[in-house]
């Protein structure tokens, strides 16, 4: 059940992120599997800050914090190849 949890709190935030960092974007299904990724770089980063979340909000932050990193650092390197 923790799997499901993950795949969704990630899938919310790659939505938000893809909102958020409009025209960065990659369509719904690729700002998904961005937000999945992004939800394990927010945690890695967040754990190098010693931060952490107790609640959903919390977790949905981090998780679309982290999809924005990803979507910039992919669109950089698009821009430059």
């Amino acid at each position: 059940m923790q799997f499901v949890y993950f795949i969704l709190l990630g899938a919310l935030a790659g939505w938000l992120a893809g909102v958020i960092m409009k025209g960065r974007g990659f369509g719904i299904l690729g700002n998904i599997i961005v937000g999945i990724l992004g939800a394990v770089v927010g945690g890695f980063i967040a754990g190098l800050a010693g931060l952490g979340a107790e609640n959903l909000l919390g977790q949905l932050l981090i998780a679309v914090g982290g999809a924005i990193v990803l979507l910039l650092a992919i669109s950089f390197v698009k821009k430059s190849a």
